[in-house]
């Protein structure tokens, strides 16, 4: 896999390290510059368009752990933390 960057080089998509205890798992947010390039990110990983979450203030794909680990380790996303996230939160596709 091969690591997904912005045009300008810098790193497109993130992933956070919410860890929302939900359904008896840990769930983290996947969210990028552009909807194209979380779409392809959630495509590398086996996730499946429609379940990407448009409500709210960024466009996402929640994953639990086990896939937030896979996306790291895959290059996939950055890591990036909740507040940080937070704080970039208008730089992400909406």
């Amino acid at each position: 896999m091969r690591p997904l960057h912005c045009q300008d080089g810098g790193v497109a998509v993130y992933i956070d390290d919410a860890r929302i205890r939900a359904r008896g798992r840990e769930w983290s947010h996947l969210v990028a510059h552009s909807a194209d390039e979380l779409h392809r990110a959630a495509e590398q990983l086996g996730l499946r368009r429609e379940w990407a979450h448009s409500r709210g203030r960024t466009l996402h794909y929640d994953l639990p752990e086990e896939y937030r680990i896979v996306a790291i380790s895959r290059g996939v996303a950055e890591p990036i933390s909740w507040r940080e996230l937070a704080r970039r939160r208008a730089e992400f596709a909406t």
